[in-house]
Parts: C-alpha cells; sequence; structure tokens
C-alpha cells in the first residue's frame, strides 16, 4: 500500500462516521400525498447527484406509516451507458454490522449469550484465541461497541498484498485474524474506542459457535425471510446477484481498478468482509431493515435500549456507537443507523425516531477524493424534504 493510501485512512473513518410487497406498493400508487413527496424526492435527487461526483445513486425511504420506496438518479455503468435504477443492487459495507447486531440481540433474548460475559467464554478452547490482542479481557459488548482494543485487519499491508496476489480466495475468519496474532493493543480492553472489523469477524465466530449454523444462513433464517427482505442478499462471491458496477477510484488503497467489476466478477472475493458487513441490497429494502430494526421488530423490543446504548466515538461531533449502531444528533432530532465503505461503494442508513421515518442512500463511488458531497449529506436533504412533507401532511389534517 502507498503512503498516499494510509493517508486517506483517517478520511475513510469520517466516511465510517425491500422490494416493497404488492400491497405496500399499491398503497403508495394510492397516495396523492406519497406520490407528490416521490416526485419531490426524485427531483431532489437527480440535483443532489449532479452535484455529488459519483457517477450513480440510489436512495430509499419508508414513510412513517410504512410506505415505502426506492430512487434512482445518474449510472449503473458509465461505460456500459446503463442508467441507475431503484432495483439496483449495492454493497452495504460496514452497514451489515447492523444485521449481525441483530442476530447476537436475538441471542440474548433466548438467554444464549451475555452481553457482559468474556468472549473467551465461548471462543477461549480455540488454540488461536489467546493470541489475540486482549483476549483475556475482552467481553462481547465490547466487541459489538468497539472499545475491544482490537484493530482493524483489513489495513494490515500484508492482507492486502495477499488478497490482490489471491482473487478467488475464500477466506477462513481465522486466517483474517491471524494477521493481528501477537500484536499489542493500542488500550486496555474498554479503556478507549476504536472502529474495527475484526470486532465482528469475532462476533460472527461466537454466532456460529452458539447456533451451530453458517451465519448467512441465520441472517436468512432469522431476519431476512421473516422481515421478507428480498432485495438483500450476501457479498460471499465474486458473482454477486444483480450488483452493479462500483468505482473505487484509480489511487484507491487497496490497489484495485477503479471499475471494480470486469465480466460480472468482482476484482476480489468480497466474501473476506463476512461478518463486518458481508451484504449487498436496494437501497429500499435498506431502508426498510432501519424501520424494521429500530422499531423494535428484529428483535425482543425490550432490548433495543442496551442496543442503543453508546459510547463516545470518533466519528463526527457529538456521535456515540452503541451495539452496531451509529447515534447521531441532527437538525430532525437523534438518528439511529450506519454508515458504509466498501471499494467502489458507499452507504448511509439512518431512522429518525421523532418522525419514525427511515431512509437509505447508496453510491456507487467510493472514490473520495472526487466526491463533493457525502452520501450522509445526502441522506440529510432527502430527510429533511420528507420530514417537511410528512410534517405539513399531518397539520392539514388536523
Amino acid at each position: 500500500m502507498k503512503p498516499t493510501h494510509i493517508a486517506r485512512l483517517p478520511l475513510l473513518l469520517a466516511v465510517l462516521v425491500f422490494v416493497s410487497s404488492a400491497d405496500l406498493s399499491a398503497q403508495v400508487v394510492e397516495l396523492g400525498q406519497t406520490t407528490e413527496l416521490q416526485e419531490a424526492l426524485k427531483a431532489k435527487l437527480a440535483e443532489l447527484q449532479a452535484a455529488s461526483g459519483t457517477p450513480g445513486v440510489t436512495a430509499g425511504v419508508v414513510l412513517a406509516d410504512g410506505a415505502s420506496f426506492g430512487l434512482a438518479a445518474g449510472m449503473a455503468d458509465t461505460l456500459a451507458a446503463i442508467p441507475m435504477t431503484s432495483d439496483s443492487r449495492l454493497m452495504q459495507g460496514s452497514v451489515g454490522k447492523t444485521y449481525v447486531s441483530a442476530v447476537a440481540m436475538q441471542l440474548v433474548g433466548e438467554g444464549r449469550l451475555d452481553l457482559d460475559a468474556k468472549v473467551l467464554a465461548y471462543l477461549g478452547d480455540e488454540q488461536w484465541f489467546e493470541r489475540l490482542p486482549n483476549a483475556a479481557d475482552i467481553t462481547v459488548r465490547q466487541l459489538m461497541n468497539h472499545t475491544s482494543g482490537i484493530i482493524r485487519y483489513e489495513f494490515d499491508e500484508r492482507f492486502i498484498t495477499d488478497l490482490l496476489a489471491q482473487p478467488d480466495k475464500v477466506w477462513d475468519p481465522v486466517e483474517q485474524l491471524a494477521y493481528l496474532f501477537d500484536t499489542e493493543a493500542p488500550f486496555d480492553a474498554g479503556e478507549g474506542w476504536d472502529y474495527s472489523d475484526t470486532n465482528y469477524i469475532i462476533l460472527g465466530l461466537i454466532i456460529e459457535r452458539l447456533t451451530g449454523a453458517d451465519y448467512y444462513n441465520e441472517l436468512r433464517r432469522r431476519i431476512l425471510v421473516p422481515l421478507e427482505l428480498g432485495n438483500t442478499v450476501p457479498s460471499d462471491s465474486r458473482r454477486v446477484p444483480g450488483l452493479v458496477q462500483g468505482y473505487a477510484g484509480a489511487e484507491n488503497m487497496f490497489g484495485l481498478p477503479d471499475a471494480v467489476i470486469e465480466n460480472g466478477e468482482f476484482a476480489v472475493n468480497p466474501g473476506f468482509e463476512w461478518t463486518g458487513g458481508g451484504i449487498a441490497s436496494t437501497s429500499e429494502d435498506l431502508a426498510r431493515w432501519a424501520k424494521e430494526l429500530y422499531e423494535g421488530r428484529a428483535f425482543d423490543p425490550s432490548l433495543l435500549p442496551t442496543m442503543l446504548d453508546g459510547v463516545p466515538a470518533r466519528l463526527g461531533r457529538n456521535t456515540q456507537y452503541g451495539l452496531g449502531v451509529i447515534i447521531r444528533q441532527t437538525p430532525l432530532g437523534v438518528s439511529w443507523g450506519h454508515s458504509g465503505f466498501f471499494p467502489g461503494y458507499l452507504t448511509e442508513m439512518a431512522y429518525f425516531p421523532d418522525h419514525k421515518i427511515a431512509v437509505a442512500v447508496q453510491y456507487n463511488s467510493s472514490d473520495l477524493p472526487n466526491l463533493r458531497t457525502s452520501p450522509g449529506a445526502a441522506l440529510m436533504e432527502l430527510a429533511r424534504l420528507v420530514a417537511e412533507v410528512e410534517g405539513a401532511g399531518e397539520e392539514s389534517a388536523q
């Protein structure tokens, strides 16, 4: 990795700061106010895409009453001149941690996982376990809120070299953890904060140990199928169904080509992300997921305050990190959600409890030096418009 790539890591960290059912689609068509809102949002999204520098953008919106729709602007593939559509799937990056956290919270509700138990209680019999930084002291909660002291493996130059040299490799999670074996933690467990995919790789291993099943199978069984998230799929191979072209930038930190998909295959196997992210979806499905998750329908709702109990996080001003959730203070009140990066893609999703609306925005570019508007900024523009129209509608109905 070039020194210029390393210099961009803080910028990357700053960035990390359903198809509807037939009945729901009919509901959207029948609501005159909603279709007017869709047209206003469509125009705003086109304006944001033109100003942003991203080739294409998708957005998903779920209103307070549960009606949802998707929007798109720009191009899904600039060379092939394929327009972006609301059905386009894009990589979510770290937003995939929200599903992992929800599965973990289901296990908490079932009495099978203790958030304050030491991780060694679940994985301590593994021969490699004691070679992890802070191995004897980390708790499950510290994995989930990134206070474990275990840093990111995926920015290790050795890993990037190996990833590029073996683009078809199916990575075993322990192989990824091995890049951190016998290294020193930057702080004691619970005494600092450092965002790290590695925490969720370890959490994925705990989930598989407790369930005796493959994580993605558990995700389908527990989340995707019951909540009818039919346009959400694992990104576990070089061919991800429906994934549109992504643009990583000519000088991206992973050394990948600018256009990350060639002949239908991703430049490397994205399956290495696994429970650090590991999901592709439409933005509408993602917004629907936010609504379901933060309104307490993904696990025992009595555990939602536990998920939303955050610690200070270096992801922007007045920002906290809970258990797989970024908690921000915004002009629309608090938001609960997550940001995501994967080479070629940027994602932002948020739920606004004061308004009961959810919004998701996805770019098919992660070319940070050449982006003029972040997906987070675009999301807030759309959310403000939704809140204004929804609020005006409520006033006129009274």
